[in-house]
């Protein structure tokens, strides 16, 4: 007897362990990610003239972006476009290794006549240039990189008029914004982006000189995504979080502006932070790549289809990269 007990006992361990076992490996499969889930968007903006597009284009790593946006490509003050030297095979190249190419209007220091084009009787032809310029260079889409004060009583019908036009050939919209801006955009406008990209930078700058400090944190960068995501229910989906490559200076003797690139060429070291301070100089506040990595893993945690760059050339090369960073934390 007591031996069928201790083997009954044996028995009934021997399956509870079998069942824990099974129950571990269930939980695993739960959490692993689905085979057809969408690769996370890695959007980079190409900031550059025309005249130095393709030198500006050779540089950049396509492997590590989804999108690429060529910023800024607005038309003329007559309202058309001029021919881009080289414009088709680079779009063709990028596409070839499977980025989807898109170019962006507007920018923060538009033309001033940009406004005028957006007005109602000239927005048609606008728009209808707009897309001829879009289907003769074989672009994905468009990005509307309007910005401030330019936001106005035109801007809801330009997107409107903007979206039904490019859906018959089947190409993108997508969007650049801002929180500050925010409530100068319509539902109906958001609605029809496919792709929202959340401006998280800039929130202090050289414009801002008694306001000195970091322009880029990660407590804004939750504050911006809990804005559209929570408050204006854009879908997260549809939302990339924006990392700015770049930084910015204040003090008696330091440059304003400089990439990230150059921060760390400058100052050895300065990519393990988010500030370097330069004695009698001055401090540069940017964003390193520890806090880089915490945004796309605070990208990744609200479920957003990704991250947007602005811009790719203020990158630094080897291990120093951010694009690197992001693409570890995202694929890896």
């Amino acid at each position: 007897m007591k031996q069928i007990t201790i083997l009954f006992l044996f028995s009934l361990l021997v399956t509870m362990m079998a069942g824990c076992e099974k129950s571990k490996a269930e939980e695993g499969l739960g959490q692993e990610k689905p085979a057809d889930a969408p690769r996370p968007f890695v959007v980079g903006y190409l900031f550059s003239s025309t005249d130095d597009l393709g030198a500006a284009f050779a540089g950049l790593d396509l492997k590590r972006i989804t999108h690429l946006n060529i910023a800024f490509l607005n038309p003329a003050e007559n309202g058309r476009y001029t021919t881009v030297n080289g414009l088709p095979q680079i779009v063709k190249q990028a596409r070839d290794q499977q980025v989807k190419v898109l170019f962006s209007i507007g920018g923060g220091m538009p033309p001033p006549y940009l406004k005028d084009l957006l007005k109602p009787d000239k927005q048609a032809a606008l728009i209808n240039e707009l897309v001829k310029f879009t289907v003769d260079n074989n672009f994905d889409g468009i990005d509307v990189d309007i910005e401030n004060e330019f936001i106005d009583e035109n801007y809801e019908p330009f997107v409107l008029g903007l979206s039904k036009a490019l859906k018959p050939h089947k190409k993108l919209i997508t969007s650049a914004l801002s929180a500050w801006t925010g409530k100068a955009v319509s539902d109906k406008a958001l609605a029809v982006y496919d792709i929202i990209h959340i401006m998280s930078y800039d929130q202090t700058g050289p414009w801002n000189k008694e306001r000195p400090g970091p322009h880029s944190t990660f407590e804004a960068a939750q504050a911006d995504l809990d804005y559209w995501i929570d408050t204006r229910k854009v879908p997260a989906s549809k939302v990339t979080l924006g990392l700015p490559f770049y930084g910015y200076g204040f003090g008696p003797s330091i440059p304003e502006s400089l990439s990230f690139g150059d921060i760390v060429r400058q100052w050895p070291g300065a990519e393990l932070k988010d500030q370097v301070d330069v004695p009698g100089q001055g401090t540069v506040y940017y964003n390193g790549l520890p806090t880089i990595s915490k945004k796309v893993e605070l990208a990744r945690s609200r479920r957003a289809a990704g991250v947007m760059i602005w811009q790719l050339r203020g990158d630094a090369p080897g291990a120093q990269s951010l694009l690197k960073a992001i693409n570890e934390v995202l694929y890896d």
